[in-house]
C-alpha cells in the first residue's frame, strides 16, 4: 500500500512506516500531523487517482525532528563586467515518520 501526497509544493510517495524529509512544518518533535492532500491511494483494492485530491482521505504522520539539509552555494557571475556573487543556503526540512493511511 502506498499514497502520493503533496505537502510544501512537492509529491511524496510514502507508505506505512517510511521516514521522508518533507519542507518545514509548524509542528512540534513528536506530534502527530494529518496531510489531506493526498493525490493517489494504491492497495489490495486497486488505485484510486483523485481530480485532484481525493476527497477524505489523509495520510497520518509523526513529527521525528527539524533539520537543515546541506549548503547549497549560489555563484552569480557575468563575464566582461566584473560581477561576481557567492552566497550559501541550507533548506529547513522536517523529518516525518508515516504511521497510516486512511483511504
Amino acid at each position: 500500500m502506498y499514497a502520493i501526497v503533496e505537502t510544501g509544493g512537492k509529491q511524496y510517495r510514502v507508505s506505512p512506516g517510511d521516514v521522508v524529509r518533507v519542507e518545514k512544518l509548524a509542528a512540534g518533535e513528536g506530534e502527530v500531523v494529518e496531510l489531506d492532500k493526498v493525490l493517489l491511494i494504491a492497495d489490495d483494492q486497486g488505485v484510486r487517482v483523485g481530480n485532484p485530491y481525493l476527497q477524505g482521505a489523509k495520510v497520518t504522520v509523526k513529527v521525528q525532528g527539524h533539520g537543515r539539509a546541506k549548503k547549497i552555494i549560489v555563484f552569480k557571475y557575468k563575464p566582461k563586467k566584473n560581477y561576481r556573487r557567492k552566497y550559501g543556503h541550507r533548506q529547513p526540512y522536517t523529518e516525518v515518520v508515516v504511521e497510516k493511511i486512511q483511504g
